[in-house]
């Protein structure tokens, strides 16, 4: 008789994924819209954040005031 083995792969514990879970807050309208393009794109709103803070990161631009030297 011929024995199947099950595996089972042992899992990385949570926060070990390359992820971080944090709350933010945004107001109403901002949540609105960000809901309407996920509704729209197919996507969550924790994709859409996740791009639009990615493409804030690559293409932001720091100044400072003219009183910080």
């Amino acid at each position: 008789m011929v024995r199947d083995t099950l595996v089972v792969r042992v899992k990385r514990p949570k926060g070990e994924d390359g992820y971080r879970t944090f709350s933010v807050r945004l107001r109403e309208p901002i949540v609105s819209q960000m809901d309407e393009i996920a509704k729209e794109a197919g996507r969550s709103r924790n994709e859409l954040i996740g791009l639009f803070l990615e493409y804030a990161l690559e293409h932001y631009k720091l100044e400072r005031g003219d009183g910080d030297a």
